[in-house]
C-alpha cells in the first residue's frame, strides 16, 4: 500500500487523462444536443426523407407545409439538409442581418456538369472570383448606362413581334403569343450579346428555346447524385440525365465558341458602332492588367454568357406571358392600361422606351404580375458558410437554404386579397423589386440579387405596353374569362411557367 501512495500524482492524472477527455467531450456533445433548437421538420421517409413531399410543383407544395410547420422549414433531401423560408421576416433576417452566413452557392451536380470548367457567377462560390465576376457584371454588363445603349434593339424587335401579329390581326388568327415572346426574349439578348440575332445560325428559334428549357429545367432540379451520395450517379446515367448535361453544354458550347471567333475574325475597323457583350467581355480580357484580380479568359466570358441566357430570355417572356393571361382575365385592367398607354402615345402607332417611364399603371401592373407568377417562385439556392441564429433556429453550415418567393408574394399578412390581380396595391405606395422590401422578392435580394433587374423590367414594360396599345384582344371563340387556364408548369424547375401557351386573337387599332 505504501508503494501506491509513493506514486507521483503526476502519473495518476496522466493516466486517466484520456477518460477525463472522454468524459468531458460526451457531456460537451449531451450539453450542445440539448441547446440545439433546429427549425421544425415534418416526419420523413428512410433514404428519401422529404423528397416525396415536393409534389409536382415544389414552391406550393412547400407553402402548404409552412401552413403547418411555420415560416422556417428542415427538410432532409435525400442527402441534403434543407431550410425553406416562407415568410418575409425570416427572408429580411437570412438575406440581410445573416447574408454573409449564406451567400455561398452549392455545389451541384448539375451546375458543375452544364458549366464544366466556365466557373459562371450564378453559381460561383463566394469568394474573391465571384466578387470579381460580379463586378464585370453590374459594372459593364447590366449596367444602366449599358442596358441603355441596347434600346435600339429592343424597339426594333418589339416593333417587328408587332408587325409579325399584325399580319394575323386582318384575318382574326388565334396566335399562339407564348411562342412569339419567347422568341422576341431571344432575340433581344442575342443582338445584345453577340450583335445579331440567332435567326439563320446553328440554334434556330425552336431549338433555341429548347436548349434554354432543358437548361433551366436540369438546373432547377435535384440529380439522384446529389440526394443520395454513392450511388446515386448510377441512377443518373441510367436514367439518361448525365448524357442530356453533357449534350446541352456541347451545344451551348459550340454556339458560344462560334460567336466568340467570329468576333475575334473581325477586323477592327469593321467593328460596330455598339458594342455588345461579347465586345465588352473581350475587351476586358485584352486589358486586364490588375495581377491581383481573378484572371479572365474565354471561359469566363461563355460563363457570363450562359447566366444571360439563363437569366434573360425565360424570365422575361414567362413574365410578359402571365401579364397578358391576367390582363386577358381582368377585362377592366386590360381597360384601364389600354387607355393609359393610348391617351399618352395617341397616334403614334408605336411605344418608345421614353414613352413607358409616364405609364405609371403599366409598371403597377409588372409589378403586381412580379407578384403573383415570380419567374424563379424559389430563388436560386444558397449554402450557409457559418451556423447562426435564424428565428430562434440553430441553422448549420453546409444547409441549403431557399427562399419561397412565391409563399411571400401571397403571404394575408402583407397583401390584402393575396390571390387576386389587383394593381391598385401599389398605388401610393414604395414598395418595389430591387430587394429591399422583402414582402416583394422576384429578383432575390443581398449580395446574390440579380444584377439584370434593370434590363429585365424595361423589356417587359416595353412589350406589354406595345401588345396592348396597337391590338385589342379576344379569347378564343367560345371561351370566356373564367376558361382561362391559370396552371403552372409541371416539374422541378427554376422558372414558373404557364402550363399551356396563352392563345389570344389580335384586333389591330391602328393601320
Amino acid at each position: 500500500m505504501a508503494d501506491l501512495y509513493a506514486i507521483p500524482m503526476w502519473i495518476v492524472l496522466l493516466l486517466f487523462l484520456p477518460l477525463l477527455l472522454f468524459m468531458k467531450k460526451k457531456m460537451d456533445a449531451r450539453s450542445r444536443r440539448q441547446s440545439m433548437q433546429p427549425p421544425p421538420s415534418p416526419p420523413k421517409l428512410p433514404v428519401i426523407g422529404n423528397l416525396h413531399q415536393l409534389g409536382e410543383l415544389p414552391h406550393q407544395s412547400l407553402w402548404r407545409l409552412s401552413k403547418k410547420y411555420g415560416p422556417v422549414i428542415l427538410l432532409q433531401l435525400g442527402g441534403i439538409p434543407s431550410v425553406i423560408l416562407s415568410s418575409a421576416e425570416v427572408a429580411r433576417e437570412a438575406l440581410k442581418v445573416h447574408d454573409l452566413d449564406c451567400c455561398n452557392r452549392p455545389s451541384s451536380d448539375n451546375s458543375r456538369r452544364l458549366t464544366h470548367n466556365y466557373r459562371d457567377m450564378a453559381f460561383a462560390p463566394y469568394g474573391q472570383y465571384w466578387r470579381e465576376m460580379k463586378k464585370i457584371c453590374v459594372l459593364e454588363v447590366f449596367s444602366m448606362k449599358r442596358v441603355q445603349a441596347y434600346r435600339f434593339i429592343r424597339e426594333e424587335e418589339v416593333a417587328m413581334l408587332i408587325n409579325g401579329i399584325s399580319h394575323s390581326s386582318s384575318s382574326a388568327t388565334l396566335i399562339d403569343l407564348s411562342e412569339k415572346l419567347f422568341a422576341l426574349n431571344a432575340n433581344i439578348t442575342c443582338r445584345a450579346a453577340f450583335g445579331k440575332s440567332f435567326r439563320g445560325s446553328d440554334l434556330d428559334n425552336e431549338r433555341f428555346q429548347e436548349v434554354v428549357h432543358e437548361a433551366e429545367s436540369l438546373l432547377g432540379s435535384f440529380s439522384a447524385s446529389e440526394c443520395f451520395p454513392y450511388v446515386g450517379w448510377i441512377l443518373d446515367r441510367l436514367s439518361g440525365r448525365l448524357r442530356r448535361l453533357e449534350r446541352i453544354f456541347r451545344e451551348l458550347d459550340h454556339f458560344f465558341q462560334q460567336v466568340i471567333d467570329l468576333h475575334l475574325m473581325r477586323p477592327e475597323m469593321a467593328k460596330q458602332e455598339h458594342e455588345d457583350i461579347i465586345d465588352v467581355l473581350l475587351r476586358i480580357e485584352r486589358e486586364q492588367i490588375d495581377p491581383s484580380a481573378a484572371h479572365f479568359s474565354k471561359e469566363n466570358v461563355k460563363a457570363i454568357l450562359l447566366d444571360l441566357f439563363l437569366a434573360g430570355v425565360e424570365p422575361g417572356a414567362i413574365t410578359i406571358i402571365w401579364a397578358m393571361t391576367e390582363l386577358a382575365k381582368n377585362p377592366r385592367v386590360m381597360k384601364r392600361a389600354q387607355d393609359e398607354v393610348r391617351n399618352l402615345v395617341g397616334n403614334k402607332g408605336k411605344v418608345t422606351e421614353s414613352d413607358t417611364d409616364q405609364l405609371p399603371y403599366l409598371k403597377m401592373i409588372v409589378k403586381e404580375t412580379l407578384r403573383l407568377h415570380p419567374p424563379a417562385p424559389l430563388l436560386l439556392p444558397r449554402e450557409t458558410m457559418s451556423r447562426f441564429n435564424l428565428n430562434g433556429y440553430d441553422i448549420y453550415p453546409k444547409t441549403l437554404l431557399q427562399v419561397n418567393a412565391w409563399a411571400i408574394g401571397r403571404d394575408p399578412e402583407y397583401w390584402k386579397k393575396p390571390e387576386e390581380f389587383i394593381p391598385e396595391r401599389f398605388i401610393d405606395s414604395s414598395i418595389d423589386y430591387k430587394g429591399q422590401h422583402f414582402e416583394f422578392l422576384p429578383f432575390g435580394a443581398g449580395r446574390r440579387g440579380c444584377p439584370a433587374i434593370y434590363m429585365a423590367t424595361v423589356t417587359v414594360e416595353l412589350a406589354l405596353a406595345n401588345l396592348i396599345y396597337c391590338f385589342d384582344w379576344k379569347l378564343p371563340y367560345g371561351m370566356e374569362e373564367e376558361d382561362i387556364n391559370m396552371e403552372e408548369s409541371v416539374g422541378l424547375s427554376l422558372t414558373n411557367h404557364k402550363k399551356t401557351a396563352l392563345h389570344l386573337v389580335p384586333v389591330k387599332l391602328f393601320n
